[in-house]
């Protein structure tokens, strides 16, 4: 429901008026979506740079060269580095956003992809780099390049994973580099690709999923070889080797070394801005960190942001991308333009508030700290986790192993498993908590004590900490595991010493209630187990501790709009808020009898019906309650009169007989305890030219109501836009702008909420958060009042249903009661028939075909674990795993399955 669909009728006069504030915001929406020209020029060109050791070769290099079209006299440079596996096409719309901003920007594609020549040699000194210091040559010869002196141009370096490696090692091999935005990269590819989560000098574990992500994306093409495409000699041969043993040698030590920044990081001296993922299996937190220490040892300017994307996604529009950009642009304008103020030491992070999982766009709110904290956060809480020594076995190869993330398919694992647990029955231990008393805030590295015996002297296992809820639903933050290899084991456990593992850094809230699982699993699909098969005892001591900080939330993380524009805008609305305010004291002034029976009941509708004028009925008879503390569904099928009953609860149309109630209040157009109501109905609309924010303040302005009352960071964090809200609407997708709608109707936090198709234009995962809002809403005396046509949200959302088919209700009560017991569950595999044999010998009550890939298996009460690990020990992939909801069966039972009505009014 837009925010205009509130308004009462006006007066004659107040229509002319009202006619001409909207004629004046047409034209300037039309102004401002005209096509705007481009005010950067580019330019392709192949550069021939020297490369090699020594720079005794060459290498031609495919670059394209921006210039800003406004410029007075000469102008700073960028050099903007891509990706692993992207050229100069991948960076495209940064370079164009640098360009307009006043910069001369130049990229290429690195050597070994695309056009260019050459192999890749992973951000090597002698080529990567060099050919990099040959490219600041010619943007030294550049007449429009400012230099600060002969041969040294004013620039700075930004790159993203390979391209932010490259920033951190040409800063340290060449002092002619300004400053640095390195982001989501690494510090040594040796601890990258070989991991070691525990205090021990041991050789880490093997990321194999990872590594073969890479060498499967490099092409044959010119200079390729069938097994590791355009890498160089001495790369390919370092792969080979620690994937095939699993323990590196020297020389493989060695390529990675060459290639990591850590070695260099004393050297570097241009200021530096490092961003990190907090969504990477790849490269974690703890990668920034490392190279944050390294640069700070040398008294060079470091300042650490950290951001809900990485490798493994959230990287869409709904993230805090936003701010990562408004830190950068700081940084090159203070550091290589020479403008603006000094940027802070501020560390600035962020959480996910609502969902939208890994790179389908996470929101996130974003917060600040006065200083970076590391990876121990500003504080701690310990916790106590419980559970006796227990053996786990290691099957032969690691196969089947524990599936926690999909490396390279950006993170969209917990779309697959749809919530079923990834550890195999047996090659796992557990260690609980009790519940939490309180919300705790983690953001860093938790710790915890490990003791653990092997008949071999030798383990390979893995480390992770689950949230769990009050239903034990588990969730693994960005599928982030720590990998431990421990050698000189003894054959007992009580004989083990303790060994500290640190488990990789993570930014997450584990709600009141929730408790916190430690798993020590001995496989894992992303990382290299032993071959030989053996059976652990781990232990965990109870101690654990939890990294915490408190920080500040930004409160806009966007640079400032256009100032001129922004004020007629807001001109605008002054003008609507004016006209409101008159129309809302008139209302004050009236006064709607009170039935005293139901002053403490949400809602109470009775008898109702809507009859048009040309005959159709679209409400024949609906009557129900919604109490304090429930969620109720409103169902049906299409036609049945569910957006009719809406609209007369929200005063927008007359019933034609019956009433409603509100705390008491029969509902008319305009009544005053629409106060204590929020709405979206018939969708959302809003002024384009305004951020979400804005036309939250604008809409809560028109109310009336005290600023104070609107609780608008309480609203935005229960709906989840996080840095988003920022952001001129005329931009947001379906989903956003359904978000930011979801939030204006939470705007005081209402006592009763009334939403129709919340879940419209949302992801699944989008739905699945949108879920728990509605629950936590419901809360402290409200209620919710939801229509949907997703039975199966409904079925895990509401509390209450309500069926309408054809202007009656054919059901209603708890929802338990009008679904019934469902022991089944929903399986969708590669393979039908050997699926369907292997679950027969499972000891489940039946198997039923459910479409080309689909299976309906009533378990009989077998684990949906076991059922899970069957199918994957017998070869056959498992895609998706949901409860059999019988919601729909109920619904079809009561309403037929061709009930639907001419369509709803």
């Amino acid at each position: 429901m837009s925010w205009s669909s509130r308004l009462p009728r006006l007066t004659r006069g107040r229509v002319i008026a009202g006619a001409v504030v909207l004629v004046l915001v047409a034209g300037l929406a039309g102004w401002a979506a005209w096509p705007e020209t481009e005010d950067w020029t580019s330019r392709d060109q192949m550069l021939t740079v020297p490369t090699g050791p020594g720079g005794r070769g060459s290498v031609a290099l495919d670059t394209r060269f921006y210039l800003p079209k406004d410029r007075d006299g000469k102008v700073p440079a960028v050099l903007l580095a891509h990706g692993f596996g992207g050229t100069k096409d991948s960076v495209r719309d940064d370079a164009e956003s640098l360009a307009s901003r006043g910069y001369a920007v130049l990229t290429w594609t690195a050597q070994g992809f695309g056009r260019s020549g050459g192999q890749i040699h992973l951000d090597n000194p002698d080529y990567e780099v060099r050919d990099a210091q040959g490219l600041l040559d010619w943007l030294a010869g550049r007449p429009e390049v400012r230099t600060d002196a002969a041969g040294d141009p004013r620039v700075g370096v930004v790159g993203g994973s390979y391209g932010g490696a490259l920033a951190l090692m040409l800063a340290g091999q060449d002092a002619r580099v300004d400053a640095i935005v390195p982001s989501i990269t690494w510090n040594d590819l040796g601890n990258v690709f070989l991991e070691q989560s525990a205090d021990t000098a041991t050789t880490g574990v093997f990321k194999k999923g990872w590594a073969g992500v890479f060498f499967g994306s490099s092409d044959g093409g010119p200079g390729g070889t069938p097994a590791c495409g355009r890498f160089a000699a001495d790369v390919c041969a370092a792969y080979l080797q620690v994937a095939t043993t699993g323990v590196p040698d020297q020389k493989t030590l060695d390529v990675l070394r060459a290639s990591s920044p850590a070695p260099i990081l004393s050297k570097i001296k241009a200021p530096a801005l490092l961003v990190q993922g907090e969504v990477d299996t790849l490269f974690p937190l703890s990668e920034a960190d490392a190279n944050a220490r390294g640069i700070a040892a040398a008294g060079t300017p470091v300042r650490v942001a950290w951001f809900t994307g990485g490798h493994d996604g959230g990287e869409g529009p709904q993230t805090d991308q936003d701010r990562v950009k408004l830190l950068t642009l700081q940084w090159l304008d203070h550091y290589v333009k020479g403008e603006g103020d000094k940027p802070s030491d501020s560390f600035t992070y962020s959480r996910v508030a609502g969902f939208s999982a890994l790179d389908r766009g996470l929101v996130t709110n974003g917060y600040s700290t006065d200083a970076y904290p590391g990876l121990s956060g500003t504080g701690s809480t310990q916790l106590s986790v419980e559970g006796p020594a227990q053996p786990i076995a290691n099957p032969p190869n690691g196969n089947p192993g524990a599936l926690s993330s999909l490396p390279g398919t950006g993170g969209r694992l917990s779309e697959i498993l749809a919530g079923v647990a990834s550890d195999i029955p047996g090659q796992f231990a557990a260690f609980q908590s009790s519940p939490l008393t309180e919300a705790v805030d983690v953001a860093g590295s938790p710790t915890v004590r490990l003791r653990a015996a092997s008949p071999t002297g030798e383990a390979t296992l893995f480390v992770k900490l689950y949230d769990v809820d009050q239903q034990g639903a588990e969730t693994l933050s960005a599928g982030l595991v720590a990998p431990v290899r421990l050698t000189g084991l003894p054959k007992t456990i009580d004989a083990a010493p303790p060994v500290t593992v640190t488990l990789p850094a993570i930014v997450r809230q584990i709600d009141k209630g929730h408790s916190v699982r430690i798993v020590v699993a001995t496989t894992d699909q992303a990382f290299l187990s032993p071959t030989q098969p053996a059976t652990y005892t781990v232990a965990v001591d109870p101690a654990l501790t939890l990294p915490t900080i408190v920080g500040e939330p930004i409160a806009n993380p966007q640079t400032v709009w256009r100032y001129v524009l922004a004020g007629l805008l807001l001109a605008i609305v002054a003008g609507l808020v004016v006209v409101l305010l008159v129309r809302r004291r008139r209302l004050r002034r009236q006064h709607t009898p009170t039935e005293q029976g139901y002053a403490d009941t949400p809602l109470v509708v009775k008898g109702l019906r809507k009859e048009y004028a040309d005959g159709f009925v679209a409400v024949e008879e609906i009557g129900f309650t919604v109490e304090r503390g429930q969620v109720v569904g409103l169902l049906g099928p299409n036609g049945a009169g569910k957006t009719t009953t809406l609209r007369v609860l929200m005063g927008l149309t007359m019933p034609t007989a019956g009433e409603a109630l509100v705390f008491g209040h029969r509902l008319v157009p305009g009544s005053p305890v629409l106060s204590r109501v929020g709405a979206l109905v018939e969708g959302p609309g809003f002024l384009p030219h305004l951020t979400g924010w804005e036309n939250l303040q604008a809409y809560w302005r028109a109310t009336g109501r005290p600023i104070e009352d609107a609780r608008f960071e309480e609203a935005l964090e229960i709906a989840g836009l996080g840095s988003s809200v920022h952001r001129r609407t005329r931009k947001y997708s379906h989903g956003m702008r359904q978000r930011l709608a979801i939030a204006q109707a939470m705007l005081g936090l209402p006592e009763l909420l009334v939403l129709d198709e919340p879940t419209d234009g949302l992801d699944p995962p989008q739905i699945a958060e949108m879920r728990r809002v509605l629950k936590r809403y419901a809360t402290d005396g409200r209620a919710v009042l939801v229509s949907s046509h997703l039975l199966a949200e409904v079925e895990q959302t509401c509390t209450h249903a309500v069926v309408v088919n054809k202007g009656r209700i054919v059901a209603s009560g708890p929802v338990e009661e009008i679904v019934g017991e469902s022991p089944s569950v929903q399986i969708e595999v590669s393979d039908v028939p050997a699926a369907a044999q292997v679950l027969s010998g499972l000891g489940v009550r039946s198997v039923t075909p459910d479409g080309p890939n689909g299976l309906i298996v009533d378990m009989n009460g077998t684990p949906r674990s076991e059922v899970v690990a069957s199918l994957v020990r017998a070869g056959v992939d498992v895609d998706r795993v949901v409860p059999r909801r019988r919601l729909e069966d109920a619904f079809l039972a009561l309403v037929g399955e061709s009930s639907a009505g001419s369509g709803d009014r």
